[in-house]
């Protein structure tokens, strides 16, 4: 029987409540003998100029080249349990990025951390990026609280 989850996606922003979400990943990769992608996206500043000048160039790539130190210490893990992982940096607007990797590479599922909604403020939410994937992702979306 083919495992139900072959291509977990993990979104991440380095904070710590990325954490549950990584072991949920984890358990569930081990289970079903998944591959995982760490997947982080790089927010782009729309300076309405269409190029980026010299100075925001090397930001990017400090952030970029942060991004992939923090992603390799987050695979060592699954690295070392023989899990197939892989790192991914995008730049551009993160729900539409995961959504549009998700698409492009046949990912079963998303394992992304989110927060507890204020049940006084529900129309909060709307604008996290957790609520947005969940809703214009085609695959399963699991929401770490």
């Amino acid at each position: 029987m083919r495992p139900r989850f072959q291509h977990i996606l993990v979104p991440v922003d380095f904070t710590p409540k990325n954490q549950p979400a990584l072991e949920i990943a984890f358990e569930q990769a081990l289970h079903n003998e998944s591959r995982v992608t760490l997947l982080h996206v790089i927010e782009i500043i729309d300076t309405g100029e269409g190029e980026v000048d010299d100075e925001l160039k090397e930001f990017y790539e400090r952030l970029q080249q942060r991004a992939w130190t923090e992603l390799d210490a987050m695979a060592q893990r699954f690295a070392e349990t023989s899990i197939a992982v892989d790192q991914k940096v995008r730049m551009g607007r993160r729900p539409y990025e995961v959504v549009k990797f998700a698409n492009e590479h046949d990912v079963d599922l998303i394992v992304m951390s989110s927060h507890t909604v204020d049940p006084e403020r529900p129309v909060q939410s709307l604008g996290t990026v957790s609520y947005q994937v969940s809703v214009l992702c085609s695959c399963p979306v699991m929401l770490v609280k």
